[in-house]
């Protein structure tokens, strides 16, 4: 029997926004994906709990109910696709799966960032496949890109715009003026954001992306939850109007590099706002789009863009993964296999973050002061017996009837421990009415 008169079987576990997206690019792009894989990929069966709801696809054909053991367990699926989300039941679901010898597609960045290491052992064992280019970026291929187009490469940095959410909101923030609070139910209302918006705004979901990255990239197991994080919520107009003023945008960022230091095995991996140049390529990725600057010993400077999420963005690269193991199975068992983090499990080894303490670098400080004569210099004297040189000072205000004003200072490169502390000393001060806002500026590497 030639492979075009195959099919290879695919069943579903979660039907929910990125699964009628699957079925979707399924049904569309039927012939093209069977001309490139040279057989059908056929969706056998769907499992999920809520079968009563009409997702607006056409199921003919397709069993569908809500037992997903039943799925796993029959003989014509030969990839399961979990797409039910958290790391509970999706990762007994995925063992079960890869018990039962079937290949797993997931776009679950929260299961591979806290378990990847054990699924990827099951998988090797059993023979099969795991493929997860969804989990991070949407639709944009940027872990394929890290696992076989830089294969060669010694991966030097990663900075990313690794959540749609967020650079919605930033971006909104900097084109209408408003405060953060409005624009964020304004994501809420059109769906960028969910209801509770803090994996998004607190930079946990870029945080999991980013530490799947990092195991791709460098080799290193990571404890995602111990990646430094600063959200947004402290973000204030004033911020976007002094930033372009300065030459700047304001964008959330992940980023990762091996420690510097020669000898030391360390990971710099860390998310939070960031000041970066207006000629920077991150700087205009505008609205709830991703985009993902790799830079490799070789290779130089690499940029990865599109839509981080969506229905069909994320379908997209769901039935991508599902093609891959298509092809697989179609060579034949173990034939042409690429490891799913680029490299052998073996190769992988447990990594310590660097201290945020330990990074140096310039920073932007926004203090909400009295004002009143002498604050001004009182803050920059602080700043001074810091060993912190100041790269500029801009007033704004007042701000309010109560007489605040709001100073920004730009600093020179400078130890984070040194900035840290004077930021806590400033704060305890009469005289300063908020909780200073730190945001690093990040130096353009391209």
């Amino acid at each position: 029997m030639s492979n075009r008169d195959r099919e290879v079987g695919i069943g579903l576990i979660g039907f929910g926004t990125i699964g009628r997206g699957v079925v979707r690019v399924l049904g569309q792009n039927a012939a093209v994906i069977s001309e490139r894989l040279g057989a059908r990929l056929r969706l056998v069966r769907i499992a999920d709990l809520d079968t009563e709801t009409d997702r607006g696809v056409d199921l003919e054909g397709i069993h569908f109910d809500s037992d997903a053991k039943a799925l796993i367990a029959d003989p014509a699926v030969d990839i399961v696709v979990e797409l039910i989300g958290g790391t509970g039941a999706a990762r007994a679901l995925v063992a079960d799966a890869i018990a039962a010898g079937k290949h797993v597609v997931t776009a679950n960045k929260a299961l591979l960032a806290h378990h990847g290491s054990e699924i990827f052992a099951q998988a090797a064992a059993a023979g099969v496949d795991v493929a997860f280019e969804a989990s991070v970026g949407g639709g944009i291929p940027v872990l394929r890109a890290l696992r076989e187009g830089l294969a060669a490469d010694r991966v030097l940095s990663i900075e990313g715009i690794l959540n749609g959410t967020t650079n919605y909101i930033l971006s909104e923030m900097e084109a209408t003026g408003e405060a953060f609070e409005v624009i964020l139910k304004r994501a809420q209302d059109l769906g960028y954001a969910e209801a509770d918006p803090t994996f998004d705004i607190d930079g946990i979901d870029a945080a999991q992306k980013l530490g799947i990255l990092v195991a791709m990239a460098f080799g290193a197991e990571l404890d995602v939850d111990s990646i430094p994080t600063q959200g947004l919520r402290d973000l204030a107009p004033i911020d976007f109007e002094v930033a372009r003023e300065l030459g700047f945008r304001v964008k959330m960022l992940g980023i990762a590099r091996e420690a510097a230091g020669e000898g030391d095995e360390r990971i710099e991996a860390r998310v939070h706002p960031a000041l970066i140049s207006l000629g920077s390529q991150l700087a205009s990725v505008d609205g709830a789009m991703n985009a993902v600057l790799i830079v490799g010993d070789a290779v130089g400077p690499t940029l990865y863009y599109g839509a981080g999420a969506g229905e069909m963005p994320t379908a997209s690269a769901v039935v991508a993964d599902a093609i891959e193991i298509g092809r697989e199975i179609l060579r034949g068992a173990g034939a042409g296999r690429v490891p799913p983090l680029s490299r052998p499990l073996e190769a992988l080894h447990s990594r310590e973050l660097v201290p945020t303490d330990e990074l140096h670098g310039r920073a932007y400080l926004r203090f909400e002061v009295t004002d009143e004569p002498g604050v001004l210099s009182k803050v920059t004297g602080a700043l001074g017996a810091n060993d912190i040189g100041i790269e500029s000072v801009l007033q704004r205000g007042p701000a309010s009837a109560g007489g605040s004003i709001s100073v920004v200072v730009l600093t020179h490169a400078a130890p984070e421990a040194a900035l840290r502390k004077a930021v806590a000393e400033i704060d305890e001060w009469p005289e300063v009415r908020a909780r200073t806002l730190f945001v690093r500026i990040q130096e353009n590497r391209e």
